[in-house]
């Protein structure tokens, strides 16, 4: 199978329990975002992907989907992880969610 076939079966899933959303492939976790959540602030401390599973975007699409449930719940950002900074700095569209 192909990287882009593997890559559009990975699915994140949020798992508030844990504070993370998790990345999984074929039912496998293969990385996650780790959060602390608290008076209308996120702040991303962690992100992980895999090491056989990197270079494919799988990491872009967990801050996409983190950010994305930010927004919808209108949570100001603290992007604390180095990966969700770089991530933000090369979507301007997410520049508004970070906490001042």
């Amino acid at each position: 199978m192909a990287d882009a076939e593997r890559s559009a079966e990975a699915e994140v899933v949020h798992v508030p329990e844990l504070s993370r959303y998790e990345l999984r492939l074929g039912g496998r976790l293969i990385g996650h975002a780790a959060y602390r959540r608290r008076n209308g602030r996120i702040a991303y401390t962690h992100t992980e992907v895999d090491e056989s599973c990197q270079g494919r975007g799988l990491g872009s699409r967990l801050a996409a989907v983190a950010l994305a449930d930010a927004a919808r719940e209108n949570l100001e950002v603290v992007p604390l992880c180095p990966f969700i900074a770089y991530y933000i700095e090369r979507h301007p569209e997410y520049q508004q969610l970070v906490a001042v």
